[in-house]
């Protein structure tokens, strides 16, 4: 599914948005590359990077994003002490970059 129509969409009604990206994966990862979460800056989302166990990770720094205007690459992993502390147990690490959407 993607989310780039409810995007633009968002961003349509002067919702302030963010997307995060799987631009890479390692090893056993809950989303392939390409998957999308879309984010809000009320914390509301919709798709999914990891399937839940990073999700409110990347919310977190999307909301930084939304703020800022300044994208980040984010890497978890199961040697990354924090992965382990938002969930990704799978065995796998993923890298999510998560930029800001501006309406026209």
């Amino acid at each position: 599914m993607s989310v780039l129509p409810l995007a633009l969409d968002w961003t349509a009604k002067g919702r302030k948005v963010a997307i995060a990206t799987v631009i890479e994966t390692w090893g056993s990862a809950p989303q392939p590359v390409g998957s999308q979460l879309l984010i809000d800056d009320a914390g509301n989302f919709e798709g999914s990077v990891s399937g839940g166990c990073v999700e409110g990770a990347v919310i977190t720094e999307a909301q930084d994003v939304i703020r800022t205007g300044r994208p980040v690459s984010l890497a978890f992993g199961v040697a990354d002490e924090t992965a382990w502390q938002v969930g990704l147990a799978c065995g796998g690490k993923i890298r999510v970059y998560v930029e800001a959407v501006r309406g026209e």
